[in-house]
């Protein structure tokens, strides 16, 4: 299997999916907004473009499986999967705001091959496949240098339906409020990985997350130079709901840091 030729069809896939976003925003209001649960918005956006993306991926491999945030398409647990948020940051797409973006991976049952992420509003396109350093916009990238934690900005993201840690969550906003150069809340899980894959962030933290939250910026994440886990410092973090991403260097310092507060034994 061509992984760079197939991660290149991806991205031309994804540039053209984001066209359709960009111009559906034009005219896009708050009601044309569907809830899926307390603080969980799709709208005919999100559904169209991953029936556009489920369709031309399909292309590439006929009978492939499909993990969608939608519902498009079926799962091939034995098999390759793609794995795809057809809008990571649709709260933030319905008020105008960016960042929102494309995430597309394709895995091998919980090894993934490829990942695509597209950053719509900025357009840019972060991306890697293995074997292959990480790229945006057809150049290379690669996570920071920064030594310490206290030197860092780190991002997180907030959880949409499951609550159940928010007190030791909410403990971390002040520890490293205090303890690094600040911490962020973008919106999008898969941006906030590709930023931590090219030097913006230093680290990235959170839970309550999905398989395509995750699965191409975490990717993109290891093929920069950076390290990544669950809250336990152990590899389930594609299904496993929880993520720590950082450049190498700080690793260990800032993942002690979020097991102290979100340790779960």
């Amino acid at each position: 299997m061509d992984l760079k030729k197939i991660c290149l069809q991806v991205k031309v896939i994804a540039e053209q999916t984001a066209e359709f976003i960009r111009n559906e925003s034009l005219s896009f209001s708050s009601g044309m907004i569907e809830s899926k649960g307390i603080h969980n918005y799709v709208s005919y956006v999100d559904k169209q473009a991953e029936e556009i993306l489920v369709k031309e991926l399909g292309r590439i491999l006929p009978g492939t499986g499909f993990i969608a945030e939608e519902g498009t398409g079926d799962k091939n647990m034995e098999g390759l999967n793609w794995i795809i948020d057809p809008l990571d940051g649709t709260t933030n797409f319905i008020h105008g705001l960016p960042p929102f973006s494309i995430s597309i991976a394709l895995a091998d049952r919980k090894k993934v091959l490829l990942g695509v992420v597209y950053e719509i509003n900025l357009d840019e396109c972060f991306y890697s496949w293995e074997g292959a350093p990480a790229y945006m916009n057809d150049k290379e990238i690669a996570v920071s240098n920064t030594r310490h934690v206290r030197d860092s900005l780190i991002a997180t993201g907030f959880p949409y339906t499951d609550f159940s840690h928010m007190d030791p969550f909410i403990s971390t906003f002040r520890f490293f409020m205090e303890n690094s150069h600040g911490l962020r809340r973008l919106g999008s899980a898969a941006v906030d990985l590709a930023y931590v894959a090219c030097g913006r962030f230093d680290a990235f933290y959170e839970y309550g997350l999905n398989s395509w939250d995750v699965a191409a910026g975490a990717f993109i994440v290891r093929q920069a130079g950076g390290s990544l886990s669950d809250f336990k410092g152990g590899d389930d973090f594609l299904f496993g709901g929880e993520l720590v991403a950082s450049n190498g260097i700080i690793f260990g310092e800032f993942l002690s840091m979020v097991q102290h507060f979100m340790s779960t034994d």
